[in-house]
């Protein structure tokens, strides 16, 4: 079975004390049991992913926000830069090692490389990059795709943590000189941690084809305009990515798979299945989705849905499709080749 995943936080993984490069059995430290290793993805199938450059922004005067390496003070460009550029030059480092290979630009011929897996990066908050005419610098270091917010608001975006509902948590006006930008290098524009406004002034401002790397379906997680389910993808967003010929990266947190886990539950394999044909049935084909896995994104192999541990396990859920009529044609749309598609520009 081989695999492409769209949202894996490799970089911050190995921030927050993961050896990349161990056994799972041999892992450590946080967001245990471990999931996701380099050697893991590779006995998995996975040949090709989008990487992360995760970040987040902080407030230094509460006591209760996170810290560490990934994190920069609210509005502190600097620290935003020098956080995100750590994780960026380590997937150099991986490159330069021969570890993985460089995904291009969308529409972009790939390299040449004996390299057990491509990889692109995804720029998961926009704060980073602290000016848009800075953006050439980061294509150049590998960077294929960016979501300009992530829980709360960036510089550039509001992120699903902000009141949707309120005007300033749309785009900001660099917000939209980054939207131009994007679009005059080929940088994709993924949709998974914008608020809806943000998504909805987005979709205004561009008409160039968007993703999002790592979401599922509104529609099937409760009250619709709850706060939290702003997180999903609202059907209409749904219908407006597959028009402009984009793809759906199912994420596998069980508590945005199974609405109403209690503690300890997992997620179920079947509800995965309805997150994809709920996709599919919008779209009217089985082309528009793929997997965004999110795995150890901030939590262990014990928040996945059942039977799912590692990345050997995701086919459980090909298991489920072939069980529910999908022709193994279909199945490999979703595995990888719709995102391979969607890469190729096609």
């Amino acid at each position: 079975m081989q695999w492409f995943d769209a949202h894996l936080d490799l970089a911050y993984l190995a921030e927050n004390g993961r050896d990349m490069h161990a056994l799972l059995e041999d892992c450590r430290g946080r967001y245990q049991p471990a999931s996701v290793t380099l050697p893991s993805l590779i006995e998995g199938g996975v040949r090709a992913c989008l990487g992360t450059v995760f970040t987040e922004a902080i407030d230094p005067t509460n006591a209760d926000s996170e810290s560490g390496p990934f994190t920069y003070p609210f509005e502190d460009a600097d620290a935003a830069y020098r956080a995100g550029m750590r994780q960026l030059l380590l997937y150099r480092a991986w490159r330069d090692a021969g570890l993985i290979a460089r995904m291009p630009l969308r529409g972009e011929p790939e390299e040449s490389s004996d390299a057990p897996m491509r990889l692109g990066v995804l720029v998961e908050c926009a704060d980073p990059i602290t000016t848009p005419d800075e953006l050439d610098q980061w294509v150049d270091m590998g960077v294929v795709a960016i979501g300009m917010a992530w829980w709360h608001q960036s510089r550039y975006a509001g992120g699903n943590g902000t009141d949707h509902r309120k005007p300033g948590n749309g785009l900001t006006d660099l917000g939209r000189e980054l939207v131009k930008r994007m679009d005059e290098l080929g940088v994709v524009h993924d949709l998974s941690h914008l608020s809806q406004r943000a998504t909805d002034e987005l979709l205004e401002a561009t008409d160039c084809v968007v993703m999002a790397s790592h979401s599922n379906c509104r529609a099937l997680m409760g009250d619709p305009d709850s706060k939290p389910n702003q997180r999903h993808l609202s059907d209409e967003t749904i219908k407006e990515i597959v028009s402009r010929g984009g793809v759906i990266g199912l994420n596998l947190l069980g508590d945005f798979v199974t609405p109403g886990l209690k503690k300890g539950e997992r997620a179920k394999i079947s509800d995965c299945v309805r997150h994809i044909e709920h996709v599919c049935a919008i779209a009217g084909s089985r082309d528009h989705i793929g997997l965004g896995s999110d795995m150890d994104g901030g939590f262990g192999a014990d928040g996945l849905p059942e039977g799912i541990n590692t990345p050997s396990d995701l086919t459980k859920i090909t298991d489920a499709l072939s069980a529910n009529a999908w022709s193994d044609d279909d199945i490999a749309k979703f595995t990888h080749a719709n995102w391979e598609r969607f890469w190729a520009g096609r």
